[in-house]
């Protein structure tokens, strides 16, 4: 029997050292005697000493230093060791990932190291929440978080399998009732409504998004948004006002009401500079009913301008027709799939399903072509394999196709581009639809086959049209110039450009006179002449008149000033931010600064409708379609604004 073993047993013996003993792994002697010299390394997770040059010790007293030193050692060890083991002196092993690590001079510094960077935490927090119980609230809220967050039912808290879980992670939990649940999600809505509520109270002005749904259990739906830039942090915010289930029949009257409704609950009804609809005619009627400035949304515009150029041009027509029916074969037969899929291994070519078209969307059409594009040999092969009554795309066709893929590129581009939601769009309409035009008339150059040349002619037509109402919407040119990245360069007419200039100048010289005091509330001013004892000045309302000429003067003049000085200013970088831009210069441009939160808070596009209900489709599913309309709207709040 060892020595290390003889003092692991007297160290077990010993009540003392007992609780301790656990915790050592090794004990290493170098040179051993009875009453010789001794050199001893006690090699322990939390602690290592050792003692060299211990002369006349007997074995037994040496046995009894031993049980001493685990049990005298006085300082903390490190909360880490929890997460590794000792190999050797010099060697350690994490136990979340198995890396070994160098442990040099007694030092835990590398430990720490890798636990932080690769795991992702403090050690002594670690430490603490291993052995801190969790609060029942706490395991409630994180709950009813998971429900909200990954659109669970309500009835996830009576699932076996979830409760098993629960369980075994924390024995001692109680699931609350279905019931239960909803009250803490009625709970957390209506704080994040109150929060959301002081949010836009703070806001400078705010923009408007709507648009109808209809669920799976036929049920209309209209949702509003509302995206503002915060005044502090001039970040930009989107939240979810409502999902209000729509009983009436869809006409302006009727959206007007509830819209108007929702502004008076939220408290923005008059702070609303733009509302971002469809091309619908009940839309664009909603929005004069309310008085309230009416964008079409540019995506529904772009959808409608390439749909519409397609179906111009027959041969295109066509070709659209003969991939569809390809993809449909290859999409709805196994056998079919399977086959092209093995073509695709033989060939090298990328493993990719075939991409069918959506009728409302223009790009699932480019999409559609672009896959087949990639895929066309391995889609011959696999026909001519399968000996099916299916037209294959022929090589007329292909060309035709890779053709019009170029014309359609820069489209397709600027329709993801522009529906993006996490920053500035609206004043991106004008300056990408000019660059689109520039691309089209580029790549028209190239071509060759006749159904993309017509493609690109009819493209053209409308696109100059779309460029030229665009550059006529006070919305959209003000938040073009107060975009430090675009200003004037972004317009396609210079006289467009010279028009808005004028607008940004008049409605900066509104800023300033509202900013300024009212003259009727000031003191009266010194006149030579003297008044009438009676109390009727008779030169009252000439006095007025030549105060107010000398305001508007002045706040022209100042606009002017402000204007010429920030148009002077060289661009911005077109991938920096323009809102951080006016916090770093809100004391440089005031007015204009002001003007800016106004106007770049304005979105192109009502996709963030779209995503909404993206959310609510995901919601209203086979496994809850009971779901009721309130607590819908609740958990479709909670998701999109928390």
């Amino acid at each position: 029997m060892g020595r290390a073993t003889l003092v692991r047993q007297h160290c077990a013996e010993s009540p003392r050292v007992k609780p301790r003993i656990g915790a050592c792994i090794a004990l290493r002697t170098n040179h051993v005697t009875d009453t010789g010299s001794v050199s001893v390394e006690f090699v322990a997770p939390k602690c290592v000493y050792k003692v060299s040059n211990c002369i006349n010790m007997s074995w037994v007293c040496w046995m009894e230093f031993c049980c001493c030193v685990i049990m005298d050692r006085s300082r903390k060890f490190s909360p880490v060791w929890n997460n590794f083991d000792l190999l050797t002196p010099n060697k350690v092993k994490c136990r979340l990932c198995s890396t070994e690590l160098s442990y040099i001079n007694k030092s835990t510094s590398s430990m720490l190291r890798h636990y932080r960077a690769r795991h992702g935490g403090d050690e002594e927090s670690a430490d603490t929440r291993e052995n801190t119980p969790v609060p029942k609230q706490a395991v409630d809220e994180a709950v009813v978080n998971m429900i909200i967050k990954d659109c669970q039912p309500l009835s996830l808290v009576e699932n076996e399998g979830f409760r098993e879980l629960l369980k075994l992670i924390i024995p001692s939990y109680v699931l609350p009732s279905r019931k239960t649940i909803k009250d803490l999600v009625s709970q957390r809505y209506e704080k994040e409504k109150e929060k959301t509520k002081k949010d836009l109270q703070s806001a400078i002005a705010v923009s408007l998004t709507a648009d109808m749904w209809t669920s799976m259990n036929m049920e209309a739906y209209l949702a509003v948004t509302c995206h503002y830039v915060d005044k502090e942090s001039h970040e930009l915010h989107t939240s979810v006002l409502g999902v209000q289930h729509f009983h009436e029949k869809h006409t302006a009257e009727n959206m007007a009401t509830v819209k108007k409704s929702l502004m008076e609950e939220w408290g923005i009804a008059a702070k609303v500079r733009c509302l971002v609809t469809d091309a619908a005619a009940n839309m664009i009627s909603c929005a004069r009913m309310l008085q309230i400035r009416h964008t079409i949304c540019i995506a529904h515009t772009m959808n409608l301008m390439v749909r519409k150029s397609c179906d111009q041009v027959e041969t295109l027509t066509e070709i659209r027709n003969k991939t569809r029916q390809i993809v449909t074969y290859f999409r709805s037969s196994t056998t079919a799939k399977e086959k092209l899929t093995q073509i695709q291994q033989q060939l090298g070519t990328p493993v990719h399903k075939l991409i069918n078209k959506v009728p409302t969307r223009w790009n699932s059409t480019y999409h559609m072509f672009e896959r087949m594009a990639e895929q066309k040999e391995a889609v011959w092969v696999s026909l001519a394999s399968l000996k099916r009554d299916i037209t294959p795309l022929t090589t007329e066709d292909c060309e035709t196709i890779e053709e019009m893929l170029r014309v359609l590129a820069p489209f397709d581009q600027a329709t993801t581009e522009l529906s993006e939601e996490k920053r500035v769009s609206g004043s991106k309409v004008i300056p990408m639809l000019k660059m689109v035009h520039v691309e089209l008339h580029r790549q028209a150059s190239t071509v060759r086959k006749t159904a993309a040349k017509q493609l690109a002619e009819n493209l053209r037509k409308r696109l100059t049209e779309c460029i030229s109402s665009m550059e006529s919407l006070s919305v959209m040119t003000l938040a073009t110039l107060l975009d430090p990245r675009f200003k004037t360069i972004g317009f396609v007419s210079s006289l467009k450009a010279t028009e808005a200039v004028k607008r940004l100048k008049l409605e900066c010289a509104d800023q300033m006179r509202s900013q300024e005091p009212d003259p009727a509330e000031e003191g009266p001013s010194s006149s030579h002449g003297s008044e009438p004892s009676s109390g009727h000045n008779l030169w009252e309302t000439f006095d007025m008149e030549v105060e107010e000429n000398k305001r508007t003067s002045n706040a022209t003049a100042d606009s002017i000033l402000e204007v010429q000085r920030y148009l002077a200013e060289s661009n911005l970088p077109r991938k920096q931010d323009p809102l951080q831009y006016w916090k770093s210069n809100k004391r440089a441009y005031p007015h204009l600064h002001e003007l800016a939160l106004k106007c770049l808070c304005s979105p192109c596009s009502s996709v963030p409708c779209e995503r909404v209900f993206s959310k609510a489709g995901e919601l209203v599913s086979k496994r809850r379609n009971r779901l009721g309309a309130k607590t819908l709207q609740k958990l479709l709040l909670l998701n999109k604004n928390a």
